[in-house]
């Protein structure tokens, strides 16, 4: 997968208090931003990946909530 456990507690060590802190909304944030970008580089590979652009128009959704 293209995010692990390791790349997730640097994130929340990053940006949260520390890397079990997965609850804070600066964490959350954060990943949702991380996921967003993996996605967005995806999709400039992949033009026609339907179902990839669908889950990042609900990640935008979710992150700006």
């Amino acid at each position: 997968m293209y995010l692990d456990q390791k790349e997730k507690e640097e994130i929340f060590t990053k940006h949260g208090k520390n890397a079990k802190d997965t609850g804070t909304a600066e964490g959350q944030i954060a990943l949702f931003t991380y996921r967003i970008n993996h996605l967005t580089e995806h999709l400039k590979k992949n033009r026609k990946d339907y179902n990839t652009e669908r889950s990042l128009v609900n990640y935008r959704k979710r992150r700006s909530y």
